[in-house]
């Protein structure tokens, strides 16, 4: 009885290992043996070689370390780590990679590639474009912040869960998803560096793996409005001396039936949380023209953001797909980039925003 016991457990583990997509490999490992990869940062390197670095995350108590080496291929770096480092890095922890802004320029498709083939990496590892000497801020934070790399996964991580629309968060498995969806383009946070600080700055377009341009401020703001489910936690618009919480849009586009122009409507909810104005925004009147206000301002920056793409062309909001039927025939990239160049815009804001009170009894 107790050999069946046993054979039948066996055969259970064997089942568990096969059913979850392991690798047939086996590799004698101990955790002593081993260190764990949260991120990797690459940029372009001497004569047209990558520029690979990494932090060491110890798993004893000793300090952490920056690993840096110029190679020719992604994987290639990490088999040169393991020869300059006593422990062997594993990538399965992967949970960022870091590109630079000159590297993204020139295309991501090689690194992409590489990392949808990789099975020790989660398709969840999120992707970020990074501006600025980044192996600077690093060097500069190990003697400051032990867990700074895991910390920065956590903020990612956080503002994903929560969906606020605060930042662009996007994993390697949707910008795949969006890079080869025919009618669509690619959209990555940015991320700006300097030796102490390392923020996020806006949201940066692709034309299929090459950055083209990138937007901060009023247009990134209007991008998480606009582009996605969430809401603002805060809509700040200095011009108009107000902010707006606990915002949420709901936006719909409607082609003209030649694609020569798109309607786009906005419905935006939210309450004033902070005004510096002049107007008496407990009167009606007054409320209803600061309302008119945020109106005529926000369609005119969105409308300037839709021009914006249109020059790069490149279409982010994935407006392309709209134009998919069940029984047409789709349109090609090269023919709606065709459509999307000379499109004229009408963008309608309706406004329903509650005013400044004192909330206490």
């Amino acid at each position: 009885m107790g050999h069946a016991k046993r054979a039948a457990l066996w055969a259970m583990l064997i089942s568990i290992v096969l059913t979850s997509g392991c690798s047939p490999f086996v590799e004698n490992n101990t955790i002593e043996d081993i260190a764990p990869v949260i991120f990797w940062s690459v940029s372009e390197g001497r004569d047209g070689k990558l520029k690979i670095s990494t932090v060491v995350p110890p798993l004893v108590n000793e300090k952490k370390r920056l690993l840096t080496m110029q190679v020719d291929l992604l994987k290639q770096g990490g088999k040169e780590f393991n020869l300059i480092y006593y422990r062997e890095l594993k990538n399965g922890q992967t949970r960022m990679l870091l590109i630079h802004e000159g590297l993204a320029r020139k295309g991501v498709m090689t690194l992409i590639n590489t990392l949808l083939t990789d099975p020790d990496i989660s398709q969840r590892l999120y992707l970020v474009i990074v501006k600025g000497n980044f192996e600077e801020y690093i060097q500069n934070q190990l003697n400051k912040h032990a867990n700074f790399d895991y910390y920065l996964y956590r903020m990612l991580k956080h503002y994903e869960k929560y969906r606020q629309g605060e930042m662009t968060i996007v994993n390697l498995h949707q910008f795949m998803k969006t890079l080869y969806t025919p009618l669509a383009d690619p959209i990555l946070p940015v991320f700006k560096v300097s030796k102490n600080s390392f923020s996020y700055e806006g949201t940066a377009f692709f034309s299929h793996d090459k950055l083209i341009g990138s937007v901060k401020e009023m247009d990134d703001q209007i991008i998480q409005l606009v582009d996605n489910d969430h809401y603002l936690k805060v809509l700040a618009i200095p011009e108009l001396a107000v902010t707006i919480g606990h915002v949420r849009s709901n936006a719909r586009m409607k082609f003209s039936r030649d694609f020569s122009s798109i309607s786009l409507q906005v419905d935006l909810d939210g309450r004033i949380e902070e005004y510096r104005g002049d107007k008496k925004i407990l009167d009606e009147d007054e409320l209803a023209d600061l309302n008119k206000e945020i109106k005529t301002y926000l369609e005119r920056r969105t409308t300037e953001l839709l021009k914006k793409m249109q020059e790069w062309k490149v279409d982010p909001l994935q407006t392309g797909t709209l134009t998919l039927t069940p029984f047409g025939k789709p349109l090609t990239k090269e023919e709606w980039l065709r459509y999307w160049e000379k499109m004229k815009f009408t963008v309608d804001y309706r406004i329903y925003v509650e005013p400044l009170t004192n909330v206490k009894e």
